[in-house]
């Protein structure tokens, strides 16, 4: 049985509530385990702020989207009247609305800020492969939130996209046909996928999202936070055990997350007040027109987060299969003639090559489109063991790894670029081109990871009072 602590009848009534609170429930010691005595670097610079606004964002994004249910009728008939209604008769709904659209689109920003730290900086690095893990997991569960939410406003381009991406399924040798079908519920789009996907985005997947993001703070505050040196300050402690190179977390980076927030919400609601389209990238004026299963629109095409990934699915034609058989080819010979490995794994290498090869040939180039679209998220998971380099930080790194770094960002942004336009002989062979450096950036990073020379990792944080 737990003990009870007394307090002096003399205290004030707030820390007699207190007492009464930690009596029962270990509220003081939570905040202590993870905010006042959570002891993180004290080099932290601005790209540690997007995990805390990643968590602003998921809130805003239940917030709104529980009074947002509350109007929305998951039906095909009343669902894109019931969208018109919360914009036009609901009071403030249009802002309820444009803030839980301009929140998904938020979500993905600042995720995939947080996640581009993350691979500067070597957060995946031992000891935190699950941090890592987790979160991957939770930008899995992102997508899948997101694409059934799309759906919801039951407007032409929601109606279009899902029936291109449920489609897409069909191409998954044996099963494709029937997980389609499962999928939707029905042999095309309709009230019944609506329901299921109204389902999944409003119960099933907050669940999964909200107890992944749990799980990620858990295993990163187990083993503490990585920082721009990649230097674990838990090595170096002083006579009573506190890392030297750490700082409570609040309430000194408590005050950078509350001014960051506060920036955030400048922009965010400067958004919702004054562009919440962006443009046709937030919200398609396609979708301002309800689902028509009669009229194709003349171009289709996701939102802005997911068109990187579109862009690997549309670039993977029969001509780009004979330069990946080619590849496959090249690195089993690379392999067997340049490895030092007993003669069973050679055999083991060139029977595999054989047997991909055959696939290829095989199967249709339409499902390698969807393999590399769901493996270039896929393979993300896998980055903690395919980063071979000596150090985790960029800043110790050989200078040219900087510019690789920044060539694989400008390809990501090409290829979104890409998946907003309709295809084109030339814009599909860039795409090619994007898709062929955007797998060769983490497949061949085991190799690339190690080369040049590495400048020597300091044994204390680097930090400048400002």
């Amino acid at each position: 049985m737990a003990e009870f602590h007394e307090i002096s009848p003399n205290a004030s009534a707030g820390a007699k509530t207190l007492n009464w609170i930690d009596n029962r429930f270990p509220l003081s010691a939570l905040f202590k385990a993870h905010m006042s005595e959570y002891y993180a670097p004290k080099n932290f610079n601005v790209w540690y702020v997007f995990g805390v606004l990643s968590l602003l964002v998921l809130v805003i994004q239940i917030v709104t989207g529980i009074f947002l249910v509350m109007h929305y009728k998951p039906d095909a008939a009343l669902a894109f009247g019931s969208v018109e209604y919360i914009m036009r008769d609901v009071p403030w709904g249009w802002m309820i609305r444009y803030m839980h659209s301009t929140g998904a689109s938020a979500f993905f920003a600042v995720v995939y800020l947080h996640m581009f730290r993350g691979l500067m900086y070597g957060s995946y690095r031992k000891p935190r492969e699950l941090v890592w893990l987790f979160g991957c997991g939770i930008f899995l569960a992102l997508m899948a939130e997101a694409f059934m939410g799309y759906l919801l406003p039951w407007g032409q381009m929601s109606y279009w996209g899902a029936q291109v991406i449920v489609n897409l399924f069909s191409a998954i040798p044996f099963i494709g046909p029937d997980l389609a079908l499962l999928i939707r519920g029905d042999f095309v789009v309709g009230d019944a996928t609506l329901n299921r996907f109204f389902s999944f985005h409003v119960i099933a997947v907050p669940l999964v999202l909200l107890g992944l993001v749990v799980a990620h703070i858990i295993a990163l505050h187990e083993v503490g936070s990585n920082n721009p040196d990649g230097v674990e300050i838990k090595a170096t402690k002083d006579a009573k055990g506190l890392p030297l190179d750490g700082i409570p977390f609040h309430p000194y980076y408590s005050v950078h997350d509350i001014f960051a927030v506060s920036v955030f919400l400048f922009v965010f609601t400067a958004i919702v007040f004054f562009a919440p389209e962006m443009g046709g990238y937030f919200l398609e004026y396609n979708n301002f027109i309800p689902a028509d299963p009669f009229q194709t629109p003349l171009h289709i095409a996701p939102v802005w987060y997911f068109t990187p990934f579109y862009s690997l699915l549309r670039a993977v034609t029969t001509e780009l299969m004979y330069v990946l058989m080619a590849c496959v080819v090249l690195a089993a010979v690379v392999a067997l003639l340049k490895g030092r490995m007993p003669a069973l794994f050679k055999a083991i290498i060139g029977g595999g090559a054989v047997v991909v090869l055959a696939m290829m040939l095989s199967i249709d180039a339409k499902f390698w489109g969807v393999v590399a679209m769901g493996g270039g998220v896929v393979i993300l998971f896998f980055l903690p063991w395919l980063d071979n380099s000596p150090v985790k930080s960029i800043r110790y790194r050989p200078s040219w790894h900087k510019y690789f770094y920044a060539v694989f960002v400008v390809d990501f942004f090409i290829l979104g670029y890409l998946g907003t336009l309709p295809p084109t002989p030339l814009f599909s062979r860039i795409a090619q081109v994007g898709t062929l450096f955007y797998f060769g950036f983490f497949l061949l990073m085991p190799w690339w990871s190690r080369i040049g020379t590495f400048k020597p990792v300091p044994g204390r944080v680097t930090y400048t009072a400002h």
